[in-house]
């Protein structure tokens, strides 16, 4: 399994994730993940830029693969302006680009006003939005009218040699099943063989991609302390990440949230951050990106990285 970096727009503002890009490469991680919100989960976490502007930066900072996990089409952006935007991103990266898709979560997507969908509704959105995507990465003047989404005569002047790969998030059976169905790969969150091996029995192919949380301090409490602070959401049962509107909603919420609800790794003992995630590496997953909870980023792109890259790299236990 390769370990990527998963940058987290919601905790870091433009210029450090740029920083933070640089180190990646720097320590030998394999990719990037790069987050795409509108708001962040709560004020705590404190950010959220505009992920296709830091996207054109690390462009030029880095030359490393990255990928949106991930990019909603559903209400708050046309996809039309998506297609533009991951073309530009593909050519900047000279190809080293992955569109991430999922339908989102209203957190991001009401801020236009308009009526957040159920989620069997989301689904038909995302399929047609890819169809749009790729539809106009074909070249040409195109247009589309369909169910959910109209394009009349729009042309992709700047489009990479050829399009990116468009990568489908999906949770709970329908999801994984529509992600097997349009997808050129597969985003989790878990390491759910269960769900992976469905998307596999659908006949989906592609790489399979996870992300992750740690926390690599040196104070285990102070780390458990960190990740309730900045990601109490990660304890949130069901689908209320869905449909919870506002960061204030969220943060009522995760009054609820215990740090014992909490599963994210913490503390300085590197075999249980290891262990952590090679439950994903025996779940299927090929790509695995990581991201650091908190300000303690040199311990992570230091020893952390010293020590976890290299095992995996060892052990062979990846792409599968």
């Amino acid at each position: 399994m390769k370990i990527g970096c998963f940058l987290s727009c919601e905790e870091s503002g433009p210029r450090e994730l740029v920083e933070q890009a640089k180190r990646a490469e720097a320590a030998g991680f394999h990719a990037l993940w790069i987050s795409d919100h509108y708001h962040p989960w709560n004020d705590e976490q404190g950010h959220s830029p505009f992920v296709w502007s830091v996207i054109g930066a690390i462009a030029e900072a880095t030359s490393l693969r990255v990928t949106t996990a991930v990019t909603c089409h559903a209400v708050s952006i046309h996809p039309a302006v998506i297609a533009q935007a991951a073309a530009t991103s593909a050519v900047m990266l000279d190809g080293g680009f992955q569109l991430g898709v999922g339908t989102g979560e209203a957190l991001n997507e009401h801020i236009l006003g308009d009526r957040w969908p159920e989620a069997r509704v989301r689904r038909e959105m995302l399929e047609e939005a890819v169809e749009v995507i790729r539809m106009l990465w074909h070249g040409g003047q195109r247009s589309h009218h369909g169910r959910h989404y109209t394009v009349e005569n729009a042309r992709l002047y700047d489009l990479p040699d050829e399009p990116p790969p468009i990568l489908v998030s999906g949770f709970g059976d329908e999801a994984v099943r529509l992600a097997a169905r349009i997808g050129d790969g597969f985003i989790t969150t878990a390491p759910d063989e269960q769900a992976i091996g469905l998307y596999r029995s659908e006949g989906g192919r592609g790489p399979i991609q996870a992300g992750t949380k740690v926390c690599f301090m040196a104070d285990e409490e102070e780390a458990r302390r960190t990740v309730h602070t900045l990601w109490p959401n990660e304890g949130l049962p069901g689908e209320l990440s869905q449909v919870l509107p506002t960061p204030a909603h969220f943060e009522q919420a995760c009054e609820l949230v215990t740090p014992d609800h909490l599963k994210t790794p913490v503390g300085p003992d590197i075999r249980r951050h290891i262990e952590s995630l090679q439950q994903y590496a025996d779940a299927g997953v090929d790509e695995l990106f990581v991201q650091q909870i908190g300000p303690d980023q040199d311990a992570f792109f230091g020893e952390w990285a010293e020590e976890v890259l290299p095992t995996f790299a060892r052990a062979g236990s990846g792409v599968r």
